[in-house]
């Protein structure tokens, strides 16, 4: 099974500079994520269509300079964001943030 497929995190925090969240996979992968960029790709139902998967959050609507407010893990599967925006509803599976990396690498 090859990393992107089963992702688990050794690491999670923000960078040296406050300013993105970094992730060290276990396989040695380093993503990090701008945090605007982490709040345009919430899953929730308030932010993508259930059945569909198209995508309901208008990205003008998301300030700029959004910032997590609170990390919580959620369970050994995920984390949850509570957004200065005021939304904190969705969950963000390891599986998704790994597919979602950044780096020119995954790109």
């Amino acid at each position: 099974m090859s990393p992107k497929s089963n992702p688990r995190p050794k690491t999670v925090e923000p960078t040296e500079d406050g300013q993105r969240l970094r992730i060290v996979w276990q396989d040695g992968h380093v993503s990090e994520y701008h945090p605007r960029a982490l709040r345009l790709l919430c899953p929730c139902a308030g932010c993508v269509e259930e059945m569909t998967g198209r995508p309901l959050l208008n990205p003008a609507a998301v300030p700029e300079d959004v910032m997590p407010e609170a990390i919580h893990y959620v369970g050994r599967y995920a984390l949850r964001f509570r957004w200065s925006d005021g939304h904190e509803t969705g969950i963000y599976p390891w599986d998704l943030l790994r597919r979602s990396c950044p780096c020119e690498a995954c790109g």
